[in-house]
């Protein structure tokens, strides 16, 4: 004896393209809602604990890659937050350096800021790529299950 397949009502679940479109709407801007160094240079120390490499091999790494020199203390200039308790002018990783730095640490999480804050979600090429082939094959089972009743109404007019 078979099982009896459980039908599951995808209506009720947002596909990944629905989700990210009801959540992409733009948002009413608030005074100091895009300040978001705090939590730019909160991920950069995140990802600066988590990487196996010291900010030494960070910044020769970052340097190779940008063709630019980086050192140890330009990075630990960016995570301080003495600066400012200090009246020293705060130092930010500049934009253009942001891949590089991402790429070393190998977490996106300083790039996820940046887009969250506009409504953009960064997912990683294969995880969008992933995404793209579901929806692609939900389609497809929609599309089946069409054929499959026409088909049946079909059968149903020929009696």
């Amino acid at each position: 004896m078979t099982k009896l397949k459980q039908k599951i009502d995808t209506h009720k679940q947002l596909d990944i393209f629905d989700f990210i479109k009801q959540n992409s709407k733009p948002r009413v801007a608030t005074e100091g809602k895009y300040k978001i160094i705090d939590a730019l240079r909160k991920a950069i120390r995140e990802n600066i604990k988590t990487c196996p490499l010291s900010r030494h091999q960070i910044a020769g790494q970052m340097s190779h890659f940008l063709d630019e020199s980086i050192s140890k203390e330009m990075i630990d200039s960016w995570t301080r937050q003495s600066d400012e308790l200090n009246g020293r002018t705060p130092r930010h990783i500049p934009a253009e350096y942001l891949p590089a730095f991402c790429y070393v640490t190998g977490s996106c999480e300083p790039i996820k800021i940046l887009g969250h804050i506009v409504g953009l979600f960064v997912m990683p090429g294969e995880e969008a790529l992933r995404a793209e082939i579901q929806r692609l094959d939900e389609e497809a089972k929609q599309i089946q299950a069409e054929k499959k009743k026409r088909m049946l109404f079909l059968k149903e007019m020929e009696k």
